[in-house]
């Protein structure tokens, strides 16, 4: 990929700075200015190398910028788009790591419309329980999903150059609509984490959640990991995508009623054969997820 001369990191935490540390490790950046609400967490992640410099708004930010990311928490996105409207130049390409796509894009027709050419969605599959810069680490993103969402205005040469920003991360690059890459992450990624949430709540809130807790062990963890996640993204998240959330959350249910129905009858036949085929599945999933990441 052609060198980026200037980079504009908004939000830079474990997304965003890992983006900077990952192309700064390919030798395909120049300069890296962060910019976010933050001091305190630009502060750092000037400290560690994943910026050189904090910029005080957006005008300073965008003078000469060739591509910027926005990584900050998918309800910001709004706000975001509105300030740096006027400052955006024609030239500079402009990509999101949003988890939702619905409501990004409306905010970019509300807000950048102008520069439709050069402002293309997109969303890494990639994260870690914990947050913030001090979690930026530059192989993040090697092996992992990239989902690129272009919009019909987009220029093909805006696609493939970010794309080919991605890739250089170490990322494998995919493509989808907007509106499938909301129904398919509801599935496998936001009702997981609502789950997980739902679950933790629910044990901390009861009488001898200390006792539950102190007798948790490995099962618990690894159902429960993604529930250490940052509150406020995930709440953004389960919002933006409601409506297919919702959904997911129906058919869990009704999940749910049979796998009661089962225990209520004493069905073990019929239970057994569901964790079978449940196992088959999951077992099978681990293992393309292996040889993805070895081949």
């Amino acid at each position: 990929m052609a060198p980026i001369g200037k980079l504009v990191v908004c939000g830079a935490g474990l997304i965003g700075g890992s983006f900077a540390l990952a192309l700064r490790r390919a030798g395909a950046v120049g300069r890296i200015v962060g910019i976010g609400r933050s001091t305190a967490s630009l502060e750092h992640a000037r400290e560690m190398g994943a910026i050189d410099e904090i910029a005080a708004g957006w005008a300073e930010a965008l003078d000469g910028a060739d591509l910027v990311l926005l990584a900050a928490p998918v309800g910001q996105m709004d706000a975001i788009m509105a300030a740096m409207a006027p400052h955006l130049g024609p030239d500079t390409l402009v990509t999101d790591a949003g988890s939702t796509k619905r409501d990004v894009i409306e905010a970019i027709y509300r807000h950048l419309g102008a520069r439709l050419g050069n402002v293309v969605p997109a969303h890494p599959i990639a994260g870690a329980e914990k947050s913030g810069a001090g979690a930026a680490f530059a192989e993040l993103y090697d092996g992992k999903k990239v989902v690129v969402t272009p919009l019909p205005e987009n220029t093909p040469e805006a696609i493939e150059r970010v794309r080919a920003a991605w890739a250089a991360c170490g990322a494998q690059i995919h493509q989808m609509s907007p509106a499938e890459h909301d129904r398919v992450f509801a599935a496998v990624s936001h009702l997981p984490h609502l789950l997980a949430f739902g679950l933790v709540h629910d044990l901390a809130g009861r009488a001898n959640a200390e006792q539950l807790f102190s007798y948790a062990a490995s099962g618990f963890r690894d159902f429960t990991r993604i529930a250490g996640s940052h509150p406020e993204m995930w709440r953004d998240i389960c919002i933006a995508n409601r409506q297919a959330l919702l959904g997911e959350l129906d058919q869990y249910l009704a999940e749910l009623a049979y796998l009661r129905a089962l225990l209520l009858a004493g069905d073990a036949p019929r239970l057994e054969k569901l964790f079978e085929e449940a196992r088959a599945a999951r077992n099978a999933w681990a293992e393309r997820q292996t040889n993805i990441v070895t081949e």
